[in-house]
């Protein structure tokens, strides 16, 4: 009997024993079922809000965040394809520096492996693996155990990129205990990784689409003329920066939904009827060089000058969307035809604007060239100054300045205290040498009463020379692709130049050429001082002053001045016939009604000079100028 009760015992141990394994069997097994039911809940909610979001990074950190929540890794990295650079990056990765940017080729290490054979790697111990590179742990200071990692790639097929899964983890009696990824995680994971893939496109694509409204916005801000888009119903939907300022809109919200009548009233009513047709019937239309009214008051309106147009916008089916109205400010325009006013002629500058850059381009010309210089500025900029240098040019060139444009001349250039003026380009009046030999006449008598107030205020006179020259010329813009100025060049313009230079020599105040001399049309005060040969030229020139500048007070200037011209042609055509005795004689009386005759006084040391050394048989009475 006490062996049957010592094996029914037995019997009811292992039963209850039994029993209890079965129970903590079932528990365990109701526990993983719990367990996998609660991960498929989460994966599925998981799923559902990376599927909604947009945004790529943020994207990008909800995924891997999930991949370690789904596998109980303790830390993800995705890698995106950059096709172009034909590189793996990523700058989201559970443990490392938000700032850092990971990037390395497409073929390199685990993660470059995968992406090109396309196949799973789950690595058990990484650092018994070659291709496992443990700098980065060094680096880091965290410890790689195992590493399960996946190809990325689109419904298509397409690889996008690589998801890399570190140091599986499982929590037994509340303890982290070490594992291995198993087939189970690489299920979970590829299942995971095709919902992200779509996400994946979405959002780059979202991303490229973002990037291309970015970069048109940027170009419509910055584009000069106003742009504004005007839907189906005619009411704005879009206006760029330069639209809001020149209607004087304010800020784009204030305005944002208004209708084109309200954005065109009263007398711009017509602006609103034209954007309504071209809605309506979908052709373009536009008015140029028209008028905005923009208020002020009836004895004062203010308006804005601007081209006017609006063309129709359609969408990809062709389908009429609203119209594109283009508002081109050309007060601008206005504001460089008054400027181009301050430097020629008013006439000469709406021909200009009319003719655009067909009347700049290269052209050989008749012109004729005025250049004037002061005399000694380097020692008068010396003796008063800077300040006082840069005051007095400014006065000077403003007056010099009016008198060329008063005579339909333009200001070529400033070189220095140098002005350079051309007469008859781009366009030639027919009188254009008068015009200049006008203009310098008027300068010299414009400089006299400018002196006048210097000597008043205490300050040294401004002396300058003029030199005239006809001749054709080569006329264009020139210049670099940077920058260009319209200019002319050539010999007549190296002659004029030369003659401005002359002037020292011969102590004249204006030398004018034969040429321009021989288009003259109406009569002047003018004696031929020379027959010269500039340097760099073989043919000699005869040369001419311009006196009539004297007349405004002629005893001062030039006293005696018709008798003393008289006395001095006579002598002159002695001179010319090798008569030098006689000549001298002529300038000897010149000079006794005019001392201060410095052309005479030059001619006088001459026929001293040949009287003492006669010039060669050959002698052609010609002047070589060995300056320029």
């Amino acid at each position: 009997m006490t062996g049957i009760g010592i094996g029914i015992g037995a019997l009811i141990v292992a039963v209850v024993g039994f029993l209890f394994f079965k129970q903590q069997v079932m528990a365990r097994v109701n526990e993983r079922m719990t367990f996998v039911q609660r991960r498929e809940g989460r994966l599925l909610e998981v799923t559902t809000a990376i599927s909604e979001e947009l945004q790529l990074r943020p994207l990008l950190l909800k995924i891997i965040e999930a991949v370690c929540e789904i596998l109980n890794a303790d830390r993800a990295t995705l890698f995106l394809y950059d096709e172009q650079a034909n590189e793996l990056w990523s700058d989201v990765a559970l443990g490392l520096d938000e700032s850092q940017i990971i990037r390395f080729p497409a073929s390199a290490g685990i993660a470059g492996s995968v992406f090109t054979s396309g196949e799973t790697i789950n690595i058990t111990d990484a650092y018994s693996d070659s291709r496992f590179n443990q700098a980065v742990d060094k680096k880091t200071g965290y410890k790689t155990s195992t590493i399960l990692c996946q190809q990325v790639r689109t419904k298509a097929g397409k690889p996008i990129g690589v998801i890399q899964v570190l140091n599986k983890q499982a929590v037994e009696d509340d303890e982290l205990e070490e594992v291995v990824f198993d087939e189970g995680d690489e299920r979970n994971l590829r299942a995971f990784t095709a919902q992200a893939a779509v996400a994946l496109e979405n959002a780059q694509l979202f991303e490229e689409v973002m990037n291309v409204k970015n970069f048109n916005e940027a170009v419509l801000q910055s584009m000069a003329n106003g742009l504004v888009t005007i839907d189906a119903q005619g009411t704005l939907t879009k206006a760029n920066r330069a639209a809001l300022d020149v209607l004087d809109l304010g800020d784009l919200d204030a305005v944002m939904g208004k209708s084109v009548e309200e954005l065109f009233t009263g007398a711009n009513e017509w602006a609103a009827e034209m954007v309504r047709k071209v809605i309506d019937e979908g052709g373009e239309d536009s008015n140029l060089d028209t008028r905005l009214h923009m208020g002020g008051t009836e004895e004062d309106p203010i308006y804005l000058n601007c081209n006017f147009s609006a063309q129709p916008l359609r969408n990809a089916k062709e389908e009429g969307i609203g119209a594109l109205v283009v508002i081109e400010d050309i007060t601008g325009e206005k504001r460089l035809k008054s400027t181009m006013a301050r430097y020629m002629p008013k006439e000469v500058a709406d021909r200009l604007l009319e003719d655009g850059e067909s009347a700049l381009g290269g052209a050989l010309q008749e012109t004729t060239i005025l250049f004037s210089d002061i005399r000694s500025f380097t020692s008068l900029s010396e003796q008063v100054g800077p300040v006082e240098t840069v005051q007095m040019l400014n006065e000077y060139f403003g007056i010099m300045v009016d008198q060329i444009m008063s005579n339909d001349g333009i200001l070529d250039k400033y070189i220095g205290d140098a002005m350079m003026a051309v007469f008859g380009a781009p366009f030639a009046t027919g009188k254009d040498a008068d015009n200049a030999l006008t203009a310098a006449i008027n300068m010299h008598m414009a400089l006299g009463h400018f002196n006048q107030m210097r000597r008043m205020n205490g300050k040294s006179p401004v002396e300058i020379g003029i030199g005239l020259n006809t001749g054709e010329v080569v006329c264009g813009n020139i210049g670099s692709s940077r920058r260009m100025d319209y200019t002319v060049i050539g010999d007549g313009v190296n002659l004029a130049a030369r003659l401005e230079s002359a002037t020292k020599t011969y102590g004249a105040k204006i030398l004018v050429s034969e040429s321009t001399v021989a288009a003259l049309q109406k009569g002047y005060v003018i004696r031929e001082v020379d027959l010269l040969r500039v340097k760099g030229k073989s043919k000699p020139v005869a040369v001419y002053e311009a006196l009539d500048w004297t007349a405004a007070y002629p005893e001062q200037a030039f006293p005696n001045r018709d008798t003393v011209l008289h006395h001095f042609q006579i002598g002159t055509e002695y001179y010319k016939g090798r008569a030098f005795e006689q000549a001298k004689q002529s300038f000897h009386k010149a000079l006794q009604l005019h001392p201060g005759d410095l052309v005479a006084q030059l001619y006088l040391k001459r026929c001293h000079a040949f009287i003492e050394s006669p010039p060669p048989v050959d002698w052609d009475g010609v002047w070589t100028m060995q300056t320029k």
